[in-house]
Order: structure tokens, then C-alpha cells, then sequence
């Protein structure tokens, strides 16, 4: 572990020794004070006790798997989380389960992958709440969507104030970072929260999938469009949709994704 006061804390649990100093290498020359765990229930206790900003957590461990840590943890801190995992095809699976983390990296890994992905998340807004501390100065709002950006609706404007878009039945405050339908507030994840906050702010644009990824998971991504795919469609599911008849989010094939005009909704 580094003595920087000042550095991000990273909490890393992985059994493998070989891979746990890699990433503490990794994550050192990111800026991170790091801290290591060789087991599950050993990582959900460094996450009580230090409050880290950020989670890289193994898939396969030796007491319990990642996907039981990370249900463990998600109450405890809102902290980035990164699931590692051997085999690519997991991933989908992983998503699907909606467990709560933000990004999944392949073993083997290269340093500069996990480097620039975790830069990346950190330059998205997130709330504040049980987890590590607050972005630096100034970074907040570098990936946030601008609702003075809001373009005109097909049938109407959405309506908004400086921190409120609403968009039907759809109301979303930016800086408290809630999305409510018809007043009920729904369980997002942030990615998907970010996801519908961005379609909500242009409701009448086309927002293409690489741009989509560029936004919300940062720069490099154009080759991961299946998440985008994957998180639109645990979206689509919270929102209550029926992708044959959508209500809020209308595919437009071969391109990306756009709102329903507000009637519709």
C-alpha cells in the first residue's frame, strides 16, 4: 500500500498473487493508494474499514465468487467497481445479472487497458453516498449530459430546470442523480442511469452506439457496442417496456437508439 494522503484508494481482491501486484503496479502509476485482499469475505471487510473509491474484484475466488462479493458490497459503498474475469464470454452473463459493477476486464489484461478504463470512469459524475470521496474539482460534469442542451421534442419540449428533465412520465434530477417514473423512483444502476439521462437530454436525436460509449464509458470503445446493447435492454426491463411496442426508447436499426415522442409515453 502507498502513503500518498491524498491518492484514490483502490481495494484490490484477487487470489493470484502474479495478477494482485500487477494491478497494484497498474493502479499505483494511476494515482491510487492500494490495498489488497486474497479472498472475498477479506474484501468486503477492507471495504467497511477503508471505504475505497475503487473495487477490482476477481470473478473466481477462492471462499466466494465476485458476483456474491459485489451483492455484499453494493449497500456497503458506491464505489467504482471493476469485475475481472478469464473468460470474455462471461461477461454478458455478468451484465445480465445486474450485480452493480461498472466495467469487466479480460485476463490477461495489459496495464494501459486497466488504466485508461478506470481513468474513464472516473471522469463520469456519480453520487457521493456511502462510497469513496468526491472527484476531484472540475471533473464532475466533464461526461455529464447539459440539460441547457435539450433539443425540442417531436411533439413537445421536454420540460426542465436547471437540474430537472421530464420527458412524459419520466423525471430525472441531474444533481441528485434520481430518474422517477410517474413519480416512482426507479432502481438504476449509474450506467443506466447515465444512459437514459443522455436520451432524455436530446430526445429527438439519434444517439448512435459509438457515441454512446464515447459518453458514458469514455474514449476507446468503439468495439464494445454490446454493452450498450445490454444495459439499454436492463433499462428497457425497468422502465417496464415492450420492445415490440415501445413506450420510451425506440431502436432505429443499424444506428443506435432515440426517445419516444412525450405522447407516446
Amino acid at each position: 500500500m502507498t502513503s500518498d494522503p491524498h491518492a484514490r484508494v483502490a481495494l484490490i481482491i484477487e487470489d493470484d498473487a502474479d495478477v494482485r501486484q500487477l494491478l497494484v503496479m497498474t493502479l499505483g502509476m494511476n494515482g491510487f493508494t492500494t490495498i489488497e485482499a486474497e479472498n472475498g469475505r477479506q474484501g468486503v471487510a477492507l471495504v467497511r474499514e477503508h471505504r475505497p473509491d475503487l473495487v477490482t474484484l476477481d470473478l473466481n475466488l477462492p471462499d466466494i465468487d465476485g458476483v456474491e462479493v459485489c451483492r455484499q458490497i453494493r449497500p456497503l459503498t458506491d464505489a467504482y467497481v471493476v469485475m475481472i474475469t478469464a473468460r470474455q464470454d462471461e461477461i454478458d452473463r455478468l451484465i445480465g445479472l445486474e450485480i452493480g459493477a461498472d466495467d469487466f476486464v479480460v485476463k490477461p489484461f495489459s496495464p494501459r487497458e486497466v488504466g485508461a478504463r478506470v481513468n474513464a470512469m472516473f471522469r463520469r459524475p456519480r453520487s457521493t453516498g456511502q462510497g469513496g470521496s468526491q472527484l476531484p474539482a472540475g471533473t464532475e460534469d466533464r461526461e455529464a449530459p447539459q440539460p441547457g442542451a435539450v433539443a425540442t421534442a417531436v411533439a413537445a419540449p421536454p420540460a426542465q430546470t436547471e437540474n430537472l428533465l421530464t420527458h412524459g412520465p419520466i423525471t430525472i434530477d441531474a444533481e441528485g442523480r434520481i430518474a422517477m417514473l410517474d413519480g416512482v423512483e426507479l432502481p438504476l444502476t449509474r450506467i443506466e442511469f447515465d444512459l437514459l439521462a443522455t436520451l432524455v437530454s436530446g430526445p429527438r436525436r439519434v444517439w448512435q452506439r459509438e457515441t454512446l460509449l464515447s459518453r458514458i464509458w469514455g474514449d476507446g470503445w468503439v468495439n464494445d457496442q454490446h454493452l450498450v446493447e445490454v444495459h439499454i435492454r436492463n433499462l428497457r426491463k425497468k422502465l417496464g417496456e415492450d420492445t415490440k411496442a415501445p413506450r420510451f426508447i425506440r431502436t432505429v436499426r443499424g444506428v443506435g437508439y432515440r426517445m419516444m415522442p412525450p405522447s407516446a409515453a
